[in-house]
C-alpha cells in the first residue's frame, strides 16, 4: 500500500510504527457556523481512509477533533448574546447531525479543544522550560520559530522567506515576527480559564498537538486535514510538536483537495457556501459521496451543478440494474456459491478495488470501474437463455455481493433500491408538470389504443408524454416509464 506524503512530495509505502495499528488524527471542524460541503469532502475522504485501512486488516484509532474556542466562535456568540461553549456545543450538534445524515463514519475519539485545557497548559509550561516558548508581561505565551530550526520542513518555506509577509508591527512583547500564539491572555468578555500566565485560551495551533499527544502518542502514522492547514497550522504543530517530544510528529502527511463552487471559492458574501444541510436537502447523500469519490482525494474540485445530475444519472442506473438483479436472482435461484457464467467478472471486482485503493486510496480509479460493471450485469440478464439463467444468477448474484462489500467502504449501494429508485423519481416528478397517476393512465390508453389496432393514437401518446420529458420502455414484464433527464447517462 503507498500514500502520498505531503512532507516528502511522493507516494511511499505505508508501514506503521507498530505492525497492523494506525494511529491517525484529521484536523476537524472550527464550530463557528453551519458545515459546509468543504468539510463534508475533508470528513468523508478521512472516514473513507480509516473505513479502508480496517478493511484491509488494520487497528485503526482514528482521532478527528473540534475546534470550540476561537476567535469566530467568540464572535458568533458575542453577537446572539450567548456563552462561547454554550454557542460551540450547539454548533456541534448540528454538524453531527450532518454528518450522520450525510452517513460518514464516526471517528473513534472526538476531542474538544475545551476539554483539553490541562493538556494544553501542560504542553505550553513543557516548551517554555524547553526553551521554545516564552511568556510576556500581558500573559501571553508565543512559540520561538528561531528555537526550531527545521520550521517550514512541510511547506518548503524559509524563514527569511517568510519575513515578506508578515506584519510589521509586532504585538507587545513578541520577540520575533514569526513567533505564534500558544496561550492569549483574556480580553473583556471572551471564555478564559486559569493559567501560570493569568487568564487567557488556547491558541488555535496548540490543541492539536496536546490532543495527539493525549490521545494518540508522541508520533502518529497519519496527519490529515485540508490543504490550506499546511502552512500556518501544521507547520506550527510539527514545530510546537517535536520541539516539545524531540521525536518525529507524524510519518504521513497527507493533504485534502479544496473546493470551489462553479468556478468560485466558497464564500459566504458571494452567497455560494454550500452548507451539507442545504446539500443534503437537494441531492441523495450516496450522490454526494459517489460525486466526491469521483476525484482523488488530494485534488481540488470545482463542484459544478451538472456533477450532480450527472452523479443522480449514475446512481439511479445502478440501483436499477441492482432491483434487477435481485429479482433476476429471486426468480431463477442464484447463488453465490454456484457455478458461474464462462467469462464472469465477478472474481476480479474485489482484487481491482483493492489494487487501485492500495495506490494512495484512488477512489476515483475504483468509481471509474462501476459503469462497466454493471454494464454487464445488465447485458448477461438481459440475454440469458432458458438454459443458462440460473447460472447467469449464481453471476450476477455474485457480482452484487462483491460491489456491496467494497464499495461499501465508500458507503455507496447501502441503500434499498426500491426507496432510491422511489425517492429520485420523485425529485424528478416535482420538476415535471404531471404526476404519476396522469402517467399510469395515459399508459393505460396507449394499451388500449394498441389493443384496438389504433397505433397512430398509441404512438401520439407516447410522443405526448416524451415532450414531458416521459419515456416509455415496452418489457416483457410489462410497460416501464421514466425520466429521460435519468435514463442513459
Amino acid at each position: 500500500m503507498k500514500i502520498y506524503n505531503s512532507m516528502t512530495g511522493k507516494k511511499e509505502e505505508f508501514i506503521p510504527i507498530e505492525p497492523n495499528k494506525v494511529k491517525m488524527y484529521a484536523c476537524g471542524i472550527t464550530v463557528y457556523d453551519l458545515s459546509h460541503i468543504g468539510h463534508a469532502r475533508q470528513a468523508i475522504a478521512y472516514a473513507m481512509v480509516a473505513d479502508y485501512l480496517r478493511y484491509r486488516g488494520y487497528d485503526v484509532t482514528y482521532v478527528r477533533n473540534y475546534t470550540d474556542v476561537d476567535d469566530k466562535i467568540i464572535n458568533s456568540a458575542n453577537k446572539l448574546g450567548k456563552d462561547a461553549l454554550e454557542f460551540s456545543r450547539e454548533q456541534i450538534a448540528e454538524t453531527e447531525l450532518d454528518m450522520r445524515n450525510l452517513h460518514v463514519t464516526d471517528a473513534d475519539i472526538k476531542p474538544k479543544a475545551s476539554e483539553n485545557i490541562d493538556n494544553i497548559i501542560r504542553l505550553v509550561q513543557g516548551l517554555i522550560e524547553l526553551g521554545h516558548a516564552y511568556a510576556t508581561d500581558k500573559g501571553d505565551v508565543y512559540f520561538s520559530v528561531r528555537s526550531f530550526p527545521e520550521y517550514g520542513k512541510l511547506s518548503k518555506r524559509r524563514i527569511d522567506e517568510l519575513l515578506n509577509g508578515v506584519r510589521k508591527d509586532v504585538e507587545e512583547g513578541k520577540h520575533d515576527p514569526l513567533d505564534f500564539a500558544l496561550w492569549k491572555s483574556a480580553k473583556p468578555g471572551e471564555i478564559s480559564w486559569e493559567s501560570p500566565w493569568g487568564l487567557g485560551r488556547p491558541g488555535w495551533h496548540i490543541e492539536c498537538s496536546a490532543m495527539v499527544l493525549n490521545n494518540l502518542g508522541e508520533t502518529i502514522d497519519i496527519h490529515g486535514g485540508g490543504k490550506d492547514l499546511v502552512f500556518p497550522h501544521h507547520e506550527n504543530e510539527i514545530a510546537q510538536s517535536e520541539a516539545y517530544t524531540g521525536k518525529q510528529f507524524a510519518r504521513y502527511w497527507s493533504h485534502c483537495g479544496l473546493i470551489k463552487i462553479n468556478g468560485e471559492k466558497m464564500s459566504k458574501s458571494l452567497g455560494n457556501s454550500l452548507t451539507i444541510r442545504d446539500a443534503l436537502k437537494m441531492y441523495n447523500y450516496e450522490v454526494i459521496k459517489y460525486v466526491m469519490f469521483s476525484k482523488h482525494y488530494t485534488s481540488d474540485m470545482d463542484l459544478l451543478d451538472k456533477d450532480f445530475s450527472l452523479a443522480e444519472k449514475h446512481m439511479y442506473y445502478f440501483y436499477n440494474v441492482i432491483k434487477a438483479i435481485e429479482n433476476f436472482v429471486s426468480q431463477y435461484g442464484g447463488s453465490v456459491d454456484s457455478e458461474s457464467v464462462d467469462g464472469d467478472i465477478s472474481g476480479n471486482i474485489i482484487p481491482k478495488f483493492i489494487e487501485v485503493m492500495d495506490d494512495d486510496f484512488n477512489t476515483s480509479a475504483a468509481i471509474s470501474e462501476l459503469y462497466g460493471i454493471f454494464k454487464y450485469a445488465n447485458n448477461l440478464m438481459k440475454t440469458a437463455k432458458k438454459a443458462n439463467r440460473v447460472k447467469v444468477a449464481n453471476t450476477v448474484a455474485k457480482i452484487l455481493a462483491n460491489v456491496k462489500e467494497v464499495y461499501g467502504i465508500l458507503g455507496l449501494f447501502t441503500q434499498n433500491p426500491d426507496d432510491f429508485i422511489s425517492q429520485m423519481k420523485d425529485k424528478y416528478l416535482q420538476k415535471t408538470s404531471v404526476d404519476v397517476s396522469y402517467i399510469e393512465e395515459q399508459i393505460a390508453l396507449r394499451a388500449e389504443a394498441k389493443k384496438e389496432k389504433d397505433f397512430q393514437k398509441a404512438d401520439a401518446i407516447r410522443a405526448e408524454l416524451d415532450k414531458k420529458g416521459i419515456i416509455l420502455s415496452d418489457t416483457r414484464d410489462g410497460v416501464v416509464w421514466d425520466f429521460k433527464a435519468l435514463y442513459n447517462a
